[in-house]
C-alpha cells in the first residue's frame, strides 16, 4: 500500500478487527472485515458501524451562512430549523452537480456541512470562491474529526448506553450536539444504507474510544463494500459514479431537492428552469435484471439493439437476492415496467425498470 495514503485516527483499531485494506479517494480505508455480505445483512438485520472520517466536515459561522449557500443550491434552506438538516447538491452554471452534501443547520449564525472525500477540495474552493460577499467565516474541520456512522435497526440500542442525549427524541435528519462518552460530539439521525442509524462527529481521542466501546458492545465494524451494496439498494447515489458534473438534479432522478417555487436566483437555475419546462432528454432509472447477471459501471445499455444509454452503479443485492443497477436512459424508456438490455461481454441481457428505491427498512 503506498506511503501516500491518508490514515484515519481508527487505522490502528481498524487493523487490529483484520480489516482488508483499499486506497480509496486518496484514503487507505476497509474494504471489508468479515465479509461483504455478512456485514451487509448485519446492518440490516442487526447494527454496524463504519469509519467515514475521510469525508469532508466543514463550518459555517456568521448570519450570511445561509444566502451564502441558498445562492449555491436548488434547495430552499431557509425553512430549515435549528436542529434539522437538507440533503442538497452544490451546483455549477450548467446545472451539474459538483457535489451532493448533507447540510445541518446549527442555528442562525451556524451551519455544519459534510461532503464526499474526493470532492473535499474542490467543493471548499467553490465555497470560498463565492464566500466575498457573505460575512462567513469557513472552517475545514476534516482532519480535526472522527466520523463513524452507526447503522442499523438495533442502533439505539446499542448507541444510546454511551450518549447523554436521548436518541430517541431525535427525528430523522434530525442533529443534536451532546456528549458521547464524556467527550462533546455531534451527532445526526442520517445515513448511507437505508437503515435507521446515526451519525458521530467527535474528536479523534473520543472516536477512538468510543470505536473500542462499540466493539465491546458486539457491535461489528463493516467496510466500504458493505456501505456501497447497502447504499446501491436503498437507491443512493454514489458522486462520480451515478451523479457528477455533467449530471443534474433533474436527470438524476433528485426532483424533490429542487425547490423552483420556492427559491429565487441560484448558480445553475436558470438551466433547471429549462429542464423542468421542456423536460430531461435523460433520466436515472433503477433497473432490474432478468437473471443473474450482473450488470456493471460503465456497461451499455441498449433498447431494440441499438446503444441508448449507461449503467451507472450494478451489484447483485445481498438482500435482495437479485442482480439491480442504477443508469442513464432515454425519458421515454423510463417508464416503470419498460424493458431494455444491458451489453455485457458483448451479450445483450434483458433488464426491467422498476421503482426506487429496491429496498426499504419498512419491507425488511
Amino acid at each position: 500500500m503506498a506511503n501516500s495514503l491518508l490514515r484515519t485516527p481508527l487505522y490502528d483499531l481498524i487493523l487490529e478487527q483484520k480489516a482488508k485494506m483499499t486506497a480509496f479517494s486518496g484514503w487507505e480505508m476497509p474494504v471489508q472485515f468479515t465479509g461483504l455480505k455478512l456485514e451487509h445483512q448485519t446492518v440490516r438485520n442487526e447494527v454496524g458501524m463504519f469509519d467515514i472520517s475521510h469525508m469532508a466536515k466543514f463550518s459555517l459561522e456568521g448570519e450570511g451562512w445561509l444566502p451564502l449557500l441558498q445562492s449555491l443550491v436548488p434547495s430552499d434552506l431557509s425553512r430549515l430549523t435549528p436542529g434539522k438538516a437538507q440533503y442538497t447538491v452544490l451546483l455549477n452554471p450548467d446545472g451539474g452537480i459538483i457535489d451532493d452534501i448533507i447540510v445541518y443547520c446549527q442555528g442562525p449564525d451556524k451551519a455544519v456541512i459534510i461532503a464526499n472525500a474526493a470532492t473535499k477540495d474542490k467543493d471548499k474552493e467553490w465555497i470560498l470562491s463565492n464566500i466575498s460577499t457573505h460575512e462567513v467565516n469557513f472552517s475545514d474541520l476534516s482532519a480535526e474529526k472522527v466520523l463513524l456512522a452507526v447503522q442499523g435497526p438495533q442502533t439505539v440500542e446499542k448507541l444510546q448506553p454511551l450518549v447523554e442525549a436521548d436518541l430517541t427524541q431525535l427525528s430523522f435528519f434530525g442533529h443534536i450536539e451532546t456528549q458521547v462518552l464524556g467527550y462533546p460530539a455531534f451527532i445526526a439521525r442520517t445515513g448511507y444504507t437505508g437503515e435507521d442509524g446515526f451519525e458521530v462527529m467527535i474528536a479523534p481521542e473520543g472516536g477512538q474510544e468510543l470505536w473500542r466501546s462499540l466493539i465491546e458492545a458486539k457491535v461489528s465494524p463493516c467496510g466500504l463494500g458493505a456501505r456501497d451494496t447497502l447504499r446501491l439498494e436503498a437507491a443512493m447515489c454514489l458522486y462520480g459514479q451515478d451523479i457528477d458534473d455533467r449530471t443534474t438534479p433533474l436527470e438524476a432522478g433528485l426532483k424533490w431537492l429542487v425547490h423552483l417555487d420556492k427559491k429565487e436566483q441560484f448558480i445553475g437555475r436558470d438551466v433547471l428552469e429549462k429542464q423542468a419546462t421542456e423536460g430531461v432528454k435523460r433520466l436515472l432509472v433503477a433497473l432490474q435484471m432478468e437473471g443473474r447477471h450482473i450488470a456493471r459501471h460503465d456497461y451499455p445499455v441498449a433498447s431494440e439493439g441499438k446503444i441508448v444509454g449507461e449503467v451507472t452503479s450494478g451489484t447483485i443485492g445481498p438482500t435482495l437476492g437479485k442482480a439491480i443497477a442504477l443508469a442513464y436512459v432515454p425519458t421515454e424508456l423510463s417508464k416503470k415496467g419498460t424493458t431494455v438490455e444491458v451489453e455485457i461481454r458483448g451479450k445483450l441481457y434483458s433488464a426491467k425498470v422498476v421503482k426506487k428505491p429496491f429496498y426499504t427498512s419498512e419491507n425488511r
